[in-house]
């Protein structure tokens, strides 16, 4: 049997890895360029840590905003722009390039 996992579910898992990798360089950071530094050792493991927990949440926020028809429903508020995407013989041969 075959498991189903929702859209925002899949764009999550795939946004975690660079959400964790973000917090924890700027955990790192944080630690290494402040006087922090010389309990480094210590407080290294807490940003793993922290970073491994704070990710689920950041990702799981994003990931609406990673799907197709977010955009499609940004665009389509914009004055001059739809939500259908453009056919062929719409689009100006200065947009080619």
């Amino acid at each position: 049997m075959r498991k189903h996992i929702s859209n925002r579910m899949g764009i999550a898992i795939l946004i975690y890895m660079m959400a964790q990798g973000v917090v924890y360089g700027i955990g790192v950071v944080l630690v290494l360029a402040t006087p922090l530094s010389d309990i480094a050792l210590t407080l290294l493991p807490f940003v793993v840590a922290l970073s491994l927990v704070a990710a689920a949440p950041i990702a799981w926020w994003l990931a609406p905003y990673a799907r197709a028809e977010y955009s499609r429903r940004l665009n389509a508020r914009e004055p001059g722009r739809s939500v259908e995407e453009p056919q062929p013989h719409q689009i100006a041969p200065s947009s080619w390039i």
